[in-house]
């Protein structure tokens, strides 16, 4: 039978291939990092699909201002892209439905993780694809590693960045190819400092950020591992599909059979250093038969810590039903259907009669094994795999609560004494022949209900009440007749040999059971603990699990910010703990084992603390409590409490963890504005001090050789410059009061008209050099405003546009009422524009666009507190690049007055 089922196909891969033939097929350009060439690379393909005849159309191609790249993008049809307009600013997004509409063969849609504006049916530009793909249309797409949800955390431990647009994995397992775009950190680097990725100030600083070259290296290996593993999950899926057995050697896979032996726990290690030296992926597996549950404590909790250390080692860990004859049947099953190529075993060291009895594994595995290796390891301690003793319990378990042995028995007797009224009815209707039979039913039911023992039991007693009163001469346990021999002989052997059957059924559907409550119960809890995001949560979460499983009183310590021991959770809530337990749980986290109650240490404790832990050490503290007197936990109990705690640990690790990273990236992004801060006090605060200094001591020490026009001179640059300093120290007490929530606007209806005319009148000065051109509107509505705050906000902008177009240029103020009940106020300069990477930065704090070579005065704090001023205002400022010709423009959003106004500035 086991023949047979490996050569049909699996249905589940035969399902995967129906689906992707009633799909689109998505093929991927996945690169390590921006710059690679992923785009550059898809739209070659596309033009050697096209060359094929191929029906190729652009949903959207973002070319950066590449050339090389442009060049490529010309010659395809383009699907007009979606304008979609959103309190105030202006998107183009890939028109879906249009390209469902046009239905071409292929389409190509670049950057994957990009996030649709507000308003588009989808959020995302994977979901846009996935909608293409079920229309049955091809997609060609790019993607760089860092955008791959599960790698999220990896990339910004690395890079120290939180990329915060992802993909989910399900997007790319979806991918029927995936092509690796890779190029060598030196030749990137190379043509960041060419100017072919990015700008070159942006160049120069991804330089000294994301892209050096520790980082892009790796990045580089998450690409190539990340492709790999995908590769070879299409692999095993073909060989699925395909029924082939295999192994196909493309790849190493190491499997290491454990079991309750003593030397399981250097199989796992042999099988360890193998697969290091191999760089291949292993597993450890244990076949669970109906023997396991009848298996002692002591060897069932060795198979468990057994798996757990392969765990901590790197390896999966796998318990495994067994369905098969024998368990190398379930093993090559197992290995065949994962294309493993070599399987690590301990030799036997059982006696001669228990193979001949219960067969050999060993020797099976490698008389049935095809394409695997199988490495048998010696237990003497020559292969690396010497037997390790069970380390003692420092916690002790409470024997499970037994039922009395005799009741099975006495309802195998019940059960023959009831065969036996009814063969009494049945008898003068049937030969004596066929009396057997009855017996024999009543003999399978035992076997099921109650198991083997019984069931024997059962046999031998309807085998005497079969002699006694059926076979002649009766009433005597004396068999006359040859036939009557061999007619009871038959039975009990056809009786011993069903009960047994019966018996072993029943104990794989017990173990069944058992399995599956335990694996619904974990299954569970993993999928409460993949939902929560705070560390609260998954403390309540586990405290409730570890409750409700085991029947105990749960709290859960956590250590604070001095390192000290304190409860964070509990179930029921548990607030404070006594003295004896308090000890006991700061043991336990600094010593890194059980304490408290039942244990070796400190056992006069009320609770029993046993710490988390992980690869890394103890994470937290776990204390149970139980009303019932003696030890808290059966076995049984230790066993699940230690799963449940292992994904425990590992949840709040990975909470701390990403806690820990974006510490560290608000820390980064704390010292980049204190930097900023001190550059802009050395430099933009400096200079004007400087030239007030040095014209108050001019007048001082020259006044009488000066002429009036000279000290007219001076004392005019005596006021610019104050006038300059008062404005850069006015945005940095107003970016500080935003920051702390002191600003509410204290709004009313106001004229548009006339707050403009102030913001001119009062930014006259820094717009002298600039011709000033005002249109606006005649049916602008009132809108509901602090004037003053407004009124800075309208001379920061100005000034903004002053400083960043040339003298002599024209700077436009336009006022529009807006069809929506809103006015829209746009200033328009002259200048060079804004770099296209940094349209949106130019509201970050400290952040001046375009900087160069050419260093414009101010602290760049100016936009950033329009905007702060602006939304409390509950309006929206957005900063583009004119269509019409050389500049930028900014452009305010205002609703229209309704007629109440609220709000102070405090």
């Amino acid at each position: 039978m086991a023949e047979e089922a490996d050569t049909r196909p699996s249905p589940d891969a035969l399902l995967e291939e129906a689906l992707r033939e009633t799909r689109g097929r998505l093929k991927i350009f996945l690169g390590a990092a921006p710059g690679v060439g992923k785009t550059y690379a898809m739209l070659s393909a596309a033009h050697d699909r096209r060359a094929d005849g191929t029906d190729v159309v652009v949903g959207v191609v973002e070319t950066h201002g590449r050339v090389e790249t442009q060049a490529l993008a010309r010659g395809f049809e383009t699907i007009p892209r979606r304008h979609i307009v959103d309190r105030g600013r202006s998107y183009e997004e890939m028109d879906l439905d249009a390209i469902i509409a046009r239905r071409p063969t292929l389409v190509l849609v670049d950057e994957l993780a990009h996030t649709n504006a507000p308003g588009s049916r989808h959020p995302k530009r994977y979901l846009d694809v996935e909608e293409l793909l079920d229309a049955g249309i091809d997609v060609y797409t790019t993607v760089n590693i860092q955008h791959v949800e599960s790698l999220n955390d990896i990339v910004a431990q690395i890079t120290r960045i939180r990329v915060r647009e992802t993909v989910p994995d399900r997007i790319i397992d979806r991918a029927d190819d995936i092509e690796v775009i890779d190029i060598t950190p030196d030749d990137l680097i190379r043509r960041l400092k060419e100017g072919k990725v990015y700008v070159r100030e942006t160049a120069t600083r991804a330089l000294r950020h994301y892209f050096s070259r520790g980082n892009l290296t790796a990045l580089r290996e998450l690409a190539l591992r990340g492709t790999a593993a995908r590769v070879d999950a299409q692999l095993l899926s073909h060989m699925r599909a395909n029924a082939i057995s295999g192994p196909w050697a493309a790849g190493d896979r190491v499997l290491v059979c454990v079991s309750e032996d003593p030397a399981s726990a250097g199989l796992v290690r042999y099988a360890k250093r193998l697969a290091d030296r191999l760089h291949a992926p292993w597993t450890a597996v244990t076949i669970e038969t109906p023997r396991s549950a009848e298996l002692p404590d002591v060897e069932r909790d060795r198979t468990a810590d057994t798996l757990r250390l392969a765990q901590r080692l790197g390896g999966e860990a796998l318990t495994l039903p067994g369905g098969g004859h024998t368990i190398a049947e379930d093993v090559l099953a197992y290995a065949r259907t994962q294309n493993v190529t070599q399987i690590v075993i301990g030799k036997s060291s059982r006696s001669r009669l228990f193979e001949l009895l219960h067969g050999s594994v060993v020797h099976d595995l490698v008389r049935q094994a095809g394409g695997q290796s199988v490495h048998v390891i010696a237990g003497d301690g020559t292969g690396g795999a010497a037997a390790e003793p069970v380390p003692a319990k420092t916690v002790r378990t409470r024997d499970p609560v037994r039922r009395a042995s005799w009741p099975p028995y006495a309802a195998a007797v019940l059960a023959i004494t009831a065969a036996f009224a009814f063969v009494m009815l049945i008898r003068p209707f049937i030969g004596v022949e066929s009396l057997d039979l009855v017996f024999l039913t009543a003999v399978v039911g035992v076997a099921v209900r109650f198991g083997l023992w019984p069931s024997l039991f059962a046999v031998a007693v309807g085998s005497l009440a079969y002699n006694f009163f059926f076979l002649a001469p009766t009433y005597t346990l004396t068999i006359a007749s040859p036939t009557n021999v061999a007619q009871f002989l038959l039975f009990a052997l056809v009786a011993v040999l069903v009960s047994n059957l019966a018996a072993q059924v029943r104990g794989q559907a017990l173990t069944a059971q058992a399995r599956a409550r335990t694996t619904e119960a974990l299954y569970a809890f993993s999928r409460k603990l993949a939902g929560v995001s705070t560390l609260d949560d998954v403390l309540w979460a586990t405290a409730y699990q570890l409750a409700s499983q085991l029947d105990v009183q749960v709290v859960m310590l956590m250590p604070d910010e001095r390192g000290d021991i304190a409860v964070s959770a509990g179930y029921p809530p548990e607030d404070t703990l006594e003295p004896a337990d308090i000890a006991a749980a700061k043991l336990a986290f600094e010593s890194n084992r059980a304490a408290g109650r039942g244990s070796d240490t400190l056992p006069g404790a009320r609770r029993l603390f046993m710490p988390l832990r992980t690869g890394r050490g103890a994470v937290g503290v776990v204390g149970l409590d139980s009303e019932r007197p003696g030890p808290i936990l059966t076995p049984d109990g230790r066993r699940l409490f230690d799963a449940l705690a292992d994904q425990a640990a590992v949840a709040i690790e990975r909470v701390t963890l990403v806690e820990d990273v974006e510490t560290a990236m608000r820390a980064a992004e704390a010292d980049r504005l204190r930097q900023a801060l001190l550059t802009s006090i050395s430099h933009d605060l400096r200079t004007p001090l400087a030239s007030i200094l040095g014209a108050a001591e001019t007048l001082r020490d020259f006044s009488a050789d000066l002429g009036p026009e000279g000290r007219t001179d001076l004392l005019a640059t005596v006021i610019t410059e104050a006038d300059r300093l008062n404005r850069f120290i006015a945005n940095l007490l107003d970016m500080t009061r935003l920051e702390s929530g002191a600003i509410a606007p204290n709004r009313s209806p106001q004229d548009l008209t006339e707050v403009i005319a102030s913001a001119l009148e009062r930014a006259s000065r820094v717009l002298a050099g600039h011709h000033i051109a005002v249109d606006l509107a005649d049916d602008l509505p009132q809108v509901d405003i602090d004037p003053v705050l407004f009124e800075q906000v309208l001379f920061n902008v100005l000034d903004n546009a002053a400083k960043y177009s040339p003298e002599g240029t024209t700077i436009r103020v336009e006022a529009r009422a807006d069809p929506v009940r809103s006015a829209t106020i746009r200033v328009l300069d002259e200048g060079d524009g804004l770099p296209p990477g940094e349209i949106e930065r130019v509201f970050d704090k400290f952040h001046r666009a375009g900087k160069g070579d050419r260093v414009r005065a101010g602290t760049g704090l100016g936009l950033a507190v329009c905007r702060g001023f602006v939304q409390a205002m509950g309006g929206s400022i957005v900063a583009a690049n004119r269509i019409d010709g050389h500049g930028a423009v900014l452009t305010i959003t205002l609703p229209a007055s309704t007629g109440n106004g609220t709000g102070h500035i405090a």
